[in-house]
């Protein structure tokens, strides 16, 4: 790769980043397609949010992308912000224009796209999430935009963040969520007619790989499980969902499709989608 005074910067701002997939799927997608753009990971810390953003306008930037714990905190930060991103209240995604930044969210539709690859239609059908953080925030709202019936699950610290995201999706799409504390018993409860689960916690993520937010006799053969975990590629969660015959999804899907998708905001052309996903699968393994 060849750097010059023509070369466009992405980046990335998150704390931490070091475990980010984004830089080998972004890098190997500007390469294929011949584009002399560049992408870079930087650790911010929380208190130097404001600066880093200041920096990235100062700079020039092309655009870069938002990761925990920024997804919210950033936004009053930003000149304008998308409807969609607005409406689930998380950014993912910033594009500068001469200056101007606008904020995104690419993992609503991100998710909804993995989804649909997998044959699955969220539409109408009973629907469990479990977390009520960043990213249960974007899958939920995209969810109920496609008119799924969710019910949302979250641990007994945080539940409140549930019962907020449920508020906010009632008042903004006129849909009814039901809530309840993350537990065995609950959770139980709530499988019964499920079509779909999703898992949208950190439980499972390397190096806590051998942990699900499931028991295995709760998942069934009529189940279609999304697990957004990443790393490690098969979870817990979706190995045990493959031996009681379930459908699966791998968070690896919804990585390649928002990065994807942030892509095609900064650069104004498709992706090499299945380039991005085989390079991360890569770097995983």
């Amino acid at each position: 790769m060849n750097v010059s005074g023509k070369t466009k910067i992405c980046a990335l701002i998150g704390d931490p980043v070091e475990h980010t997939m984004s830089p080998v799927m972004h890098n190997a997608a500007f390469k294929k397609l011949g584009l002399d753009y560049i992408y870079i990971p930087f650790r911010v810390r929380a208190e130097e949010l404001a600066r880093a953003v200041d920096g990235m306008r100062a700079l020039n930037m092309r655009g870069f992308n938002v990761t925990i714990p920024h997804k919210v905190t950033i936004i009053p930060m930003l000149d304008g912000i998308d409807p969609i991103a607005e409406k689930i209240g998380a950014v993912n995604t910033v594009v500068n224009d001469d200056g101007e930044l606008t904020g995104y969210n690419t993992d609503a539709t991100g998710f909804l796209q993995a989804l649909l690859e997998q044959g699955v239609e969220p539409g109408g059908k009973k629907v469990v999430v479990l977390g009520a953080g960043g990213a249960s925030r974007a899958i939920s709202y995209i969810l109920a935009e496609r008119d799924a019936r969710l019910t949302v699950l979250n641990r007994q610290l945080e539940i409140d963040w549930a019962v907020e995201l449920a508020r906010r999706i009632h008042e903004d799409l006129g849909k009814d969520v039901r809530v309840f504390e993350l537990g065995s018993e609950n959770l139980a409860v709530a499988l019964e007619g499920a079509a779909i689960l999703i898992n949208a916690t950190s439980v499972g993520m390397s190096p806590n790989s051998e942990e699900s937010p499931v028991p295995a006799e709760l998942l069934k053969s009529d189940l279609v499980v999304f697990d957004i975990v990443y790393n490690p590629i098969r979870t817990k969660l979706l190995r045990e969902a493959e031996a009681a015959g379930a459908r699966t999804g791998s968070g690896v899907d919804m990585l390649a499709w928002q990065g994807a998708l942030a892509f095609e905001k900064w650069v104004g052309q498709p992706a090499p989608l299945d380039l991005m996903r085989e390079e991360a699968i890569k770097a995983l393994e």
